[in-house]
């Protein structure tokens, strides 16, 4: 999806060149030269970020911002000024600015600044989704499935977990749960009082990647803020730090971490004083770093310092006895959160959600459970024709073309019968859409209503 960006800035020229701007990174921007009718965009164009200058012709850039921040507190405000005053930048950040612009702006930070508030927004709705998981110490075992594939990871999780400095590597797939299983060796380990620090290693311009990692003093590079930044591996001093997509890291910045992981000591960006650290270090990757290693683009002394423990987390297809109860957690928690009343998925839709492919993993499962839960009227279960969209899919045949069982009785069986009930059951998978039933079955439209008339099958379809 397109990040919004709003400019609020009556400078006609600065303002056209910065949506110019913008617009080429790939952001969808709007201008406000009009400070009045600020709020009035906000609320039509919902954006993302704002950029706001400070020195409006006929209004106060912070008093807008405070007006904003009381109605939109969720959106990150960028202030923009041409005046280096120390004095305004801290009262802005004050009133609830994200960070603070000067001009003339420079476009690798002000692509960084962006970058790092709509990051901000990521993790705050991870939080937000996380958080019913979290309250209680309720990110139990049993909340990963009951598969006994995955119980058995479950408990080598909990064992690696009580070594509070043992660093694991977790591999698998996008949309296993990677962070999930991080934060549960967390919250399982001695240091779970102290802070979890995430770090996206794939969404981190590479030229402010070790600032990011170490922080930096101030004036340590061009743009760098008023005062010395903390990086991530000092803000999670005591506690753990998970390296997510390491697989990402260039290779110089991997040699600065291999010395971090190796001395528990580093140099902030432009610093003299050389910092000690107690952090515990998870990393994550959906990639094969042994692979990338034998391609040389993953250091192999990199590579065993991060692989003391390795946890390899198998993707949701191979483990499709968990699929539905991970889909009720899920029913339960859209349903308390979007006042519905669902409390369950019938068989029909049972088998559907099993015999699904499930690239995108039990993150692609929540997506599909949270739409679903949003369109449903007033239904106390979830069948089959509310994931009618899913069939329309090849995974379903794909995952399912392997497998397929006939069970054929010792005193045998017709075969208009297994034909039947074979297009019986295509049919009430696909709502009774004989197109979608066509393709699931490999025949044209027209062999397939042949076969129904020929066995006399009638069908009427639902309308949702």
């Amino acid at each position: 999806m397109t990040n919004k960006i709003l400019i609020i800035d009556d400078d006609d020229l600065v303002s056209a060149s910065l949506k110019k701007v913008l617009i080429k990174i790939g952001y969808d921007v709007t201008n406000c030269l009009n400070a009045g009718e600020a709020e009035d965009i906000v609320k039509q164009f919902q954006p993302d970020v704002i950029l706001l200058d400070i020195y409006l012709t006929t209004h106060n850039g912070i008093d807008i911002l405070r007006s904003l921040k009381k109605k939109y507190t969720a959106i990150p405000v960028i202030m923009i000024t041409g005046y280096a005053d120390v004095k305004i930048a801290v009262t802005a950040i004050k009133a609830g600015a994200f960070d603070f612009l000067l001009k003339p702006i420079d476009l690798e930070q002000l692509k960084f600044v962006l970058e790092k508030a709509i990051e901000n927004l990521r993790l705050k709705s991870e939080v937000t989704k996380l958080s019913f998981l979290l309250e209680d110490n309720a990110l139990t075992k049993e909340y990963f499935g009951k598969s006994s594939k995955i119980q058995r990871i479950v408990a080598s999780v909990e064992k690696l977990a009580k070594s509070s400095d043992t660093t694991i590597l977790l591999e698998g797939e996008s949309g296993t749960g990677k962070e999930v299983f991080a934060r549960f060796i967390h919250q399982q380990s001695p240091r779970n009082k102290a802070p979890f620090i995430t770090i996206n290693c794939a969404t981190i311009p590479k030229d402010l990647a070790e600032s990011e990692f170490f922080g930096h003093e101030k004036g340590a590079f061009t743009g760098a803020s008023l005062k010395t930044k903390l990086g991530k591996f000092e803000l999670a001093d005591g506690g753990t730090i998970l390296l997510d997509e390491i697989g990402e890291l260039t290779l110089d910045l991997q040699v600065k971490l291999l010395r971090v992981l190796q001395e528990r000591k580093f140099y902030r960006l432009g610093g003299e004083k050389e910092i000690a650290v107690n952090v515990r270090v998870l990393a994550a990757t959906n990639r094969n770093l042994e692979e990338e290693v034998n391609r040389g683009s993953f250091r192999e002394d990199l590579y065993y310092r991060l692989n003391v423990a390795k946890i390899s987390i198998p993707p949701l297809r191979e483990r499709k006895e968990d699929i539905i109860n991970i889909a009720l957690s899920f029913v339960n928690e859209f349903s308390q959160k979007l006042g519905k009343e669902i409390i369950g998925i019938d068989v029909a839709g049972t088998d559907l959600l099993r015999n699904y492919n499930w690239k995108g993993n039990i993150r692609e499962l929540r997506n599909v459970i949270e739409r679903v839960i949003i369109l449903a009227e007033d239904e106390k279960e979830l069948s089959d024709h509310h994931f009618s969209f899913l069939v329309s899919s090849k995974d379903i045949i794909e995952s399912e073309e392997d497998k397929f069982i006939l069970q054929i009785p010792s005193k045998g069986i017709k075969i208009d019968l297994v034909l039947r009930t074979l297009i019986q059951k295509t049919l009430k998978i696909t709502n009774g859409n004989q197109v979608k039933a066509a393709k699931v079955l490999g025949l044209s439209r027209s062999k397939l209503r042949y076969r129904m008339e020929q066995l006399g099958i009638e069908v009427t379809k639902n309308i949702n």
